[in-house]
Formats: C-alpha cells, sequence, structure tokens
C-alpha cells in the first residue's frame, strides 16, 4: 500500500512539475551545478588538498567564474529548452555555451597574468571545470527526460514495434518514439537485410536479419512495423507486408523527407501502407535522353488532360522540356487544378489551356490551326463499362468519334506522332466500351498507309486508383465501415501504378513508325476477392469481422477474366522487356472509314440495338456478356 502511495506521490510531483516548473528555476539549478562542478574541480587538481593561497583566491574566483557563466547562460539561453524533451540540439547549445565561457575565462586568466604576474585560475582546473559542467549538465538534462519518459510511458504498458532499416531514416524514426511522451509504443529492434549488421546495436537496440523476421514478429509480440528504408525492394518489402499482415501486424511507412514539418519528423505523420504498394514492381527503365530529343522543344496536345491517365503524361512531359503543352479536356475544374500543379509543383510555365469537347470539330481544327502540335497523346475517352452498356451512343460519339475528329486532324496539320491511350478491354470485347476502343483502334492503324502521321496505339489493363477504379471505390467503402462489394469471387485484373502506364505510353510513343499496337507487361493478375482482403487489413481490420465482403453479381458487360491479346493475335518483343508489339490484322483504310462513318451516324440515331448491332458488323469477336445485347449474338 505504502509503494503505491509513494508512486502515486512520485508520479504527482513529476506532473505538477512539469506544468508549474519556471525557467529561472532551471537557470539556478545550472548555476549550482556550475558551483560545485569548480569546487570539485579544484579538489581534483590538487589531490582534494587545496594548497592556502588558492583556498584564499576561491571565493573571489568562484563570484567570476559563476558570473561569467551566468551571462553565458543568459545569452545562450541553455535554460529555456524543456528538458523533457532535450535533444541533440540542446545539448550542442550547451556545449557552446560552456566552452564560449570557457574561453573568456581562459582569457581573463592571461590577463590577470600580465597585470598582476600570476593566474587567477590554475589553466588544468579551468579545463577539468569545463569537462565536468558540460557533462553534468547533459546528463542531468538526460536523466530527467528518462525519468519523465518513464513515468509516462512505462514499459509494462507498451506496444512493441519493429523497425525495417537501420540508415539514418530508421534511428529518426526510433528517435521518434523516444522523444514522443504519449505514445504507448516501443521500439524493441532493427530489422535488416544486410548479414553483417546482424547482431550489432543501433541506439542500444538490437539489430535482426531479414531471414528471421517470422520468429521475431512472434517472440517479440511485435504490434507495428515501421516500414523507413526508402530504398528497399519491391520483393522484399511485399515479403515484409505479407509477412505482417499474415500475423495481424499493424504497418507503417514514413512519408518522403520532403513532407515532414520544418524538416523534422514526428509520429503523427506515420502512414498506413497502400495497397499500390503491394502492387508495385520495380522501376520501369526509360530510354529518358531519346524521349528528351524527341520532344525537347516541340509542342504537344494532350486530350483527357484532366484525367487520372493524361494528367501523368503531361506530368512526365514537363522533364523533357517541351515548348508548349496544350491541355484539352472538357472537365473545367479539374483542368484547373492540374494547371495549378503543373506551375507550382513541376515549375513549368509553358502550357495552354483548352477547355472543349474533342467532339466539337471547328473547336479541334482552331486548336490545330493556332498551335501547330507536333505530338498528340489521346487519353479522352469515355472508360466505364456500365455506364457505356447503357449509353452506346456516347461511347460512339466520343470514343469512336472524337478520336476520328482529333485523327483527321493530325492528318491534316502533319503531326508527326498520334499516340492512342487504349484498355485491354479492347481485346476480344464483351461490352460496349471495349468495343468502342478497338473500333477507334482499328480507324487510326487504318490512317498509317501513305502517312505523313505516326499512328500508335498503347493497350494496357487496370490503373491504381484512376478515376472510378476499384481502388478508390474500396477505399471510400472500408471508410464507410463497409462492406466492401465485389462483384464475382473469381474476377480478376490487371493492374499497373498510373505513373508507371504513363511512363510506358511516352516510351512506347518514342519508339513506335506507325500502325503498332503496343502492350505492356502487366504482371500477374490479381484477384479483385483477395485485393479487398488486403485492403481491409492494411486498414487495421480483419475482413469478415470489422468489415464485410459482399458479392454483388457481374454487372453488365463485365468479363470475368481480361486479357491483352486476341485470339488471333501474337506478339513481336520490342527492346524494351516490358513493352511487346501486338500483330493484328490489317484493314483496309476506304472500308473503314466507310463503316465507321455508318456507324456515327446510327449512333445519332440513338437506337441502342441498331448501334450495338453496327458494332458488332464491324468487330466481328465482340460478344457481349451478362448484357441485353447478347441477343444480337444468337445466330438463329
Amino acid at each position: 500500500m505504502l509503494s503505491i502511495s509513494y508512486f502515486c506521490c512520485v508520479n504527482l510531483n513529476i506532473n505538477i512539475l512539469r506544468r508549474i516548473t519556471p525557467r529561472w528555476v532551471v537557470f539556478s539549478i545550472d548555476i549550482c551545478i556550475s558551483f560545485l562542478s569548480l569546487v570539485l574541480a579544484y579538489y581534483l587538481r590538487f589531490n582534494f588538498s587545496i594548497p592556502a593561497k588558492e583556498t584564499d583566491a576561491l571565493p573571489f574566483v568562484i563570484l567570476v567564474v559563476l558570473s561569467i557563466r551566468a551571462i553565458s547562460f543568459f545569452i545562450g539561453k541553455t535554460y529555456a529548452g524543456m528538458v523533457r524533451f532535450t535533444g541533440t540540439k540542446d545539448i550542442i547549445r550547451i556545449l557552446s555555451v560552456l566552452f564560449a565561457g570557457s574561453v573568456v575565462l581562459l582569457l581573463m586568466n592571461f590577463l590577470n597574468l600580465k597585470i598582476n604576474n600570476k593566474y587567477l585560475i590554475p589553466i588544468s582546473v579551468l579545463i577539468i571545470d569545463f569537462f565536468i559542467t558540460t557533462f553534468v549538465l547533459s546528463f542531468s538534462r538526460l536523466l530527467l527526460k528518462n525519468i519523465f519518459m518513464e513515468f509516462n510511458n512505462p514499459k509494462r504498458e507498451s506496444d512493441n514495434v519493429l523497425i525495417y532499416g537501420s540508415g539514418e531514416l530508421a534511428v529518426i524514426t526510433k528517435k521518434a518514439f523516444d522523444r514522443s511522451s504519449k505514445t504507448k509504443f516501443r521500439v524493441v529492434g532493427f530489422i535488416d537485410h544486410h548479414v553483417k549488421l546482424k547482431g550489432s546495436k543501433i541506439d542500444g537496440v538490437k539489430v535482426y536479419h531479414l531471414n528471421s523476421l517470422k520468429k521475431i514478429l512472434e517472440e517479440k509480440k511485435i504490434s507495428v512495423m515501421i516500414i523507413s528504408d526508402k530504398g528497399v525492394s519491391v520483393t522484399r518489402k511485399n515479403y515484409v507486408i505479407e509477412t505482417c499482415l499474415s500475423r495481424d501486424v499493424e504497418i507503417k511507412t514514413i512519408p518522403n523527407v520532403s513532407a515532414w514539418i520544418n524538416g523534422e519528423f514526428n509520429l503523427n505523420q506515420l502512414k498506413n501502407v497502400r495497397i499500390e504498394d503491394l502492387l508495385e514492381r520495380a522501376e520501369i527503365k526509360m530510354d529518358k535522353e531519346g524521349i528528351r530529343k524527341t520532344l525537347i522543344s516541340k509542342t504537344i496536345l494532350v486530350t483527357g488532360a484532366a484525367g487520372s491517365i493524361g494528367s501523368e503524361i503531361v506530368r512526365q512531359l514537363t522533364y523533357f522540356m517541351p515548348k508548349k503543352i496544350i491541355l484539352f479536356d472538357i472537365a473545367e475544374s479539374p483542368l484547373y487544378d492540374i494547371e495549378l500543379e503543373i506551375h507550382e509543383k513541376c515549375n513549368f510555365n509553358d502550357i495552354e489551356i483548352i477547355i472543349g469537347d474533342i467532339r466539337n470539330e471547328e473547336l479541334v481544327e482552331r486548336v490545330f490551326s493556332e498551335y501547330k502540335p507536333d505530338y498528340v497523346y489521346h487519353a479522352a475517352a469515355y472508360k466505364h463499362v456500365p455506364m457505356m452498356e447503357n449509353h452506346p451512343a456516347e461511347a460512339i460519339s466520343t470514343n469512336v468519334k472524337g478520336t476520328k475528329i482529333m485523327a483527321d486532324a493530325s492528318l491534316r496539320h502533319e503531326v508527326k506522332k498520334f499516340v492512342m491511350v487504349s484498355t485491354d478491354k479492347a481485346v476480344n470485347p464483351t461490352n460496349v466500351m471495349g468495343a468502342s476502343k478497338r473500333i477507334a483502334e482499328i480507324y487510326i492503324q487504318s490512317l498509317c498507309n501513305n502517312s505523313h502521321t505516326k499512328f500508335i496505339t498503347t493497350r494496357f489493363g487496370n490503373v491504381l486508383g484512376s478515376n472510378g477504379s476499384v481502388i478508390p471505390r474500396f477505399r471510400k467503402q472500408i471508410e464507410a465501415g463497409g462492406p466492401v462489394t465485389v462483384t464475382h469471387p473469381d474476377v480478376t485484373r490487371f493492374f499497373m501504378t498510373i505513373p508507371e502506364a504513363c511512363q510506358l505510353v511516352l516510351e512506347a510513343g518514342n519508339m513506335g513508325n506507325g500502325g503498332e499496337i503496343f502492350i505492356f507487361d502487366m504482371g500477374e493478375s490479381v484477384k479483385i476477392i483477395h485485393l479487398a482482403q488486403k485492403m481491409i487489413s492494411l486498414s487495421g481490420l480483419k475482413p469478415g469481422k470489422d468489415i464485410q465482403i459482399k458479392v454483388t453479381g457481374l454487372r453488365p458487360g463485365e468479363k470475368l477474366y481480361e486479357e491483352l491479346l486476341a485470339n488471333k493475335e501474337n506478339t513481336v518483343p520490342t527492346y524494351h522487356s516490358q513493352i511487346m508489339i501486338a500483330q493484328v490484322r490489317q484493314y483496309e483504310a476506304a472500308v473503314v472509314k466507310r463503316e465507321v462513318e455508318n456507324l456515327i451516324a446510327t449512333g445519332k440515331e440513338g437506337d441502342k440495338f441498331d448501334i450495338v448491332r453496327k458494332m458488332k458488323e464491324i468487330v466481328p469477336e465482340f460478344i457481349s456478356k451478362n448484357s441485353v445485347f447478347e441477343v444480337l449474338d444468337n445466330k438463329e
């Protein structure tokens, strides 16, 4: 009972002390320490037997030394720092102030030698006093800091933290935990893949090898893993994340140094690992010099420039220093946002904003006539499968007619290259959206013969985090408490990050000679239900317990599995390991033009079944799935 009362009294006293201790108390304690250090320095210098002549002069020496210390403490503000938050900068300040004061005392000593022919203070005493005072002032602050942390964050109440990495960022992360008096977490180890660091200690904490991760997670009962190493390979990062998720260990990362507040990192800035980190792949190697030589001082037009892909293409184009980038989009607010971003973050001012519709032939003609673009990146399109299944006339109007208008204008104005962003849904299409993109592919391919303009198609799957994609939708559902909706337990998709996809678009556009359909290495397909489960786990919740997963059934036109090549297509490799050329059948330009114009005319009449029937005539492999248009595939 007495021990409990004693603990409570001590804890109460510390809490009162930290709230009411004024600066003059710290200043007074520092002066007392300086006094005791000076006396101790004399005793050490003279083997605890101070001569009479030194004893007689000691009161005056104490007065001089304490006066100099007081003035230096006042000027250096050593008393102003909060003791419980003492850090490296505070210790350096104390060292600097004491050193400056000792230098002043040394100069006074030499002055006294000149005047009175004797030292005021023995030089050895000054040196000993400097080291004792520095040690005691620093040690006392650090001791009080640790006592404060012990009472406010006792180990028995801590959750154990493991930090991946052993570099400077790992140490900074550990110190951030040490500084925080309110956190209930305690760093119990570092883990790293470097064999040489195994068994060593950093800041008093042991370093373990990555091979023992599973063992350490269980033995140390780790609650949180912090990934501090920004250079960790994708493979190792995935291994760490997957291993932690399988053991219900929360995973956090630290932000980039540029995002730190006033150049310092604190625990409030820790971020959850995102699903994009799990699906991330090795960095794409680009022929940046080749692309730069092609695009430097050129005028480039980007359609759909406010969208996910279009805006990232614009960001990346700024790196290659074109003469001008024309941002063409119908979405006013997103276009304004990307304009500000390009000015402020990319520090690129040679842009022109065009608010308008690619289906407006007069506007498109004015843009080409006025700005005379050398290159066109065509990313504008309707992309939502269920929406276009219900509005086939709009799919034809934008994805086919809009592409035709842009491509025809590029021909008339002798644009060097026209690069179209297509989709894997154009392969063996099962929906209106995919079929409309395939028809757009066919049209621009047919323009390549005897053309000054090189028409190039890039085809890839889903991009992580794009507008309307599954990941932002899952994220909103998780934040709302669920359920997370999946259309089918077996549905799979290919995924690629937005920057990754746009890098490959620029690379393929640079290497294209006209007529190619470039397909990208999308890696392994991902089961959407597994994606949902991992996103829930990364949010610190348990699938099926905290957040339910609900199967809603396939949407109109939706496939179970996406493809990058049609059945009759093969690929030809390029110099880039992640880019291939699809070998597709050739089309006669006159026939394609006639068929596309008829389709556009049919679209204006607005009958859904007539439009889709015409699309199926142009793209025979278009077989509707889970759609009202399946009746059109009935051969009887």
